[in-house]
């Protein structure tokens, strides 16, 4: 096995209308040169959750992703948890939303933006109190 096939890409997927969605909010905010910060942090009813802002430019060590002009940044930290996930944004009768489909998580609350992985401490229990 040569170096190559040993490397491990870290990544994650935008959608077509996840992309179509942050270029229209970095056009209505003002901010074309921004990218989209995705991260994980600890709470939520499964014990992570996801979050998501606009920033001027990355960070220090983050991952940064770049898909039809849209850049995503990502800490190395949430990376560990959001590898191969896929960005969407869902648009329907009730409301739209982003939503993260993530092979990592294990469990996820009803909401869609908490969830727990096969090594993470979540709760264990109880219903959402999301919505």
């Amino acid at each position: 096995m040569d170096l190559l096939e040993q490397t491990n890409v870290e990544t994650i997927n935008l959608t077509d209308a996840a992309v179509a969605i942050v270029k229209n909010l970095l056009v209505q905010k003002e901010v074309p040169n921004h990218g989209l910060r995705v991260f994980v942090s600890g709470g939520g009813c499964s014990g992570l959750q996801y979050g998501m802002a606009l920033e001027a430019e990355a960070r220090p060590y983050d991952h940064v992703i770049e898909r039809d002009g849209v850049k995503v940044f990502i800490d190395p930290t949430s990376m560990m948890y959001l590898n191969n996930a896929t960005i969407d944004y869902e648009d329907s009768i009730m409301g739209g939303g982003f939503k993260i489909d993530n092979p990592n998580a294990v469990s996820s609350c009803g909401c869609g933006t908490s969830f727990k992985t096969a090594g993470s401490a979540g709760a264990s229990g109880g219903g959402c109190s999301c919505g």
